[in-house]
C-alpha cells in the first residue's frame, strides 16, 4: 500500500511538472495527439531520416488557413496542426525536428520548442515578442543554434538582398492586434529599424537550376525563404527544398492549391510565375 501510494504521488509530481509547459497555449486535443504520435514515430527510424522532409511530408494535404496564430485577445503561443500557412507549417516542423534530434517526444517538449522559435529569445510576452519578418526569425533563431542560414559559395549566392522593412508600421490596420494595440506600432517600428540595412546573400531567380553545384549547395529539407521586391517586405514565402530528377521543387502550404503541397512545377517555373519573387534564402535546421 505504501508503496502504491508513493508511486500514486510521484505520478501526480510528474503530471504537475509537465503542466507549466502546456500552460499558457491554445490547442486542440488533436494537436497534442498528432504531435506526440509523430515525435514517438521516428524515435526508433535510422539517423539517417531526413526528419524535416518526413515532417512535412506528413502534412500534405491540410488546408491551408492565414491567421491562425490571432485568435486570443492577449498574446499566446497557438498550436494548431489542423490549418496551417507557409509560417506555421515551417515552425512546426523545425520545432519537430529539433524534438527528434534532441530525442525530446512529449507535447510539452513540443511547445516549449515552438515557443522557443516564434518569440524573441524564447519569452512571449506580448504581440512584439513574435518574430514577425522573417529575417528577424532567421537570425534570433540562428543565435540560439537552432538553425544557420547558408551564404555561400559564391555562385550560386551571387545576389545581396538589403533588408528594409516597414510594412507592419506602416499598414497597422492590416494587423488586428496593431489596430486593437495602437502602442505597438512604435515598438514594431524600432524591430523593424534593427533589420533595416542589413545584408545577406541570396540565389537570384535566374540561378535556380538543376546543376550539380545548386544540388550540392542545397540540401532536401532546407527552409526556402522566398525573396521579394515588394515594398516594406524582406521574405514573400516559405517552404521546404525537395530534389526531383528535373530540379528543384517547393513543398508549402499554398494560398493557391489552398492546402499543403510538393509543387509539381520547380521552383524555377514556381519562381518565374510571380514576378515580384527576386530569388532564394537558405536556412538549414
Amino acid at each position: 500500500m505504501r508503496r502504491w501510494k508513493l508511486c500514486f504521488l510521484l505520478g501526480c509530481l510528474a503530471i504537475l511538472s509537465v503542466q507549466p509547459a502546456v500552460a499558457q497555449v491554445t490547442y486542440n486535443s488533436t494537436d497534442s495527439v498528432e504531435i506526440e504520435g509523430l515525435l514517438n514515430s521516428v524515435s526508433g527510424m535510422p539517423g539517417n531520416v531526413n526528419l524535416p522532409l518526413h515532417f512535412a511530408r506528413h502534412f500534405v494535404g491540410r488546408p491551408y488557413v492565414a491567421h491562425t496564430l490571432e485568435v486570443n485577445d492577449k498574446e499566446q503561443l497557438v498550436v494548431n496542426t489542423r490549418q496551417l500557412d507557409c509560417t506555421t507549417l515551417v515552425e512546426t516542423v523545425t520545432a519537430l525536428t529539433l524534438c527528434a534530434k534532441q530525442h525530446k517526444y512529449s507535447f510539452g517538449d513540443y511547445t516549449s520548442m515552438l515557443r522557443s522559435l516564434r518569440y524573441r529569445g524564447g519569452n512571449s510576452e506580448d504581440y512584439t515578442s513574435r518574430l514577425h519578418y522573417f529575417t528577424d526569425w532567421i537570425l534570433d533563431n540562428g543565435s540560439m543554434k537552432m538553425v544557420r542560414e547558408i551564404q555561400g559559395p559564391v555562385p550560386p549566392f551571387s545576389a545581396t538582398q538589403r533588408i528594409n522593412v516597414n510594412y507592419m508600421s506602416t499598414h497597422p490596420d492590416a494587423y488586428k492586434a496593431l489596430k486593437d494595440n495602437p502602442k505597438y506600432v512604435s515598438t514594431i517600428q524600432q524591430q523593424e529599424n534593427s533589420l533595416t540595412g542589413r545584408v545577406f546573400r541570396y540565389i537570384p531567380a535566374s540561378a535556380v537550376d538543376n546543376s550539380e553545384l545548386l544540388r550540392k549547395t542545397i540540401h532536401d529539407g532546407d527552409i526556402i525563404a522566398i525573396t521579394c521586391n515588394k515594398k516594406g517586405l524582406d521574405i514573400a514565402h516559405l517552404g521546404f527544398a525537395i530534389w526531383q530528377s528535373d530540379g528543384l521543387h517547393l513543398l508549402n502550404a499554398s494560398s493557391i492549391h489552398h492546402k499543403v503541397v510538393e509543387e509539381t512545377m520547380t521552383l524555377s517555373q514556381y519562381l518565374k510565375m510571380h514576378p515580384t519573387f527576386t530569388g532564394i534564402r537558405i536556412i538549414r535546421i
